[in-house]
């Protein structure tokens, strides 16, 4: 990994009582500190708890922590990594039905699509705009925000951050 320093935060949407622990541990294994989440009810899915961390770290450290979580059974979660000097962004959703989605972003947290990516989707196509469609759906992680979408929402008792307007 390298020596730039960036932040980002992951995001457990759900997971059960009795991964939680390893989850934490898998997590300070990377950040290279002990790591206590607070955790909550997960509404979208009874019996199972959510809980979210803001890190810091070198570059890469978003695709280190989706590594030591991918694969685990009944874990649903996500994690964005802010650009900084020489590197972009990236975003990381994994839901056990879909395995793990990785995309780069933009400043703003935007996907990026690149062209080869756009362009593999015009000839995997073939003049097939459905075809080329459900590649550019692909390509921008629809299934994973579908899937996803009902865990995000804030549930009562799970920590809110307040946004300050700044200037």
């Amino acid at each position: 990994m390298s020596d730039v320093l960036t932040r980002g935060v992951l995001f457990v949407h759900s997971a059960p009582a009795a991964l939680c622990p390893h989850v934490e541990w898998a997590i300070g294994s990377v950040v290279d500190q002990r790591t206590d989440l607070t955790w909550t009810a997960q509404p979208a899915a009874p019996g199972m708890f959510r809980a979210e961390l803001a890190w810091t770290g070198a570059q890469g450290t978003g695709a280190v922590l989706a590594s030591a979580l991918r694969g685990w059974a009944h874990l649903r979660y996500e994690i964005t990594e802010e650009p900084s000097a020489g590197a972009d962004g990236g975003r990381w959703s994994h839901t056990p039905e879909l395995g793990i989605f990785h995309a780069t972003t933009d400043v703003h947290g935007n996907i990026m699509v690149s062209e080869d990516r756009i362009r593999y989707a015009y000839e995997s196509g073939a003049g097939d705009p459905s075809a080329v469609y459900q590649e550019l759906s692909l390509a921008l992680g629809e299934a994973w925000d579908e899937e996803l979408e009902p865990f995000r929402h804030a549930a009562e008792g799970a920590p809110v951050r307040w946004l300050h307007r700044v200037g």
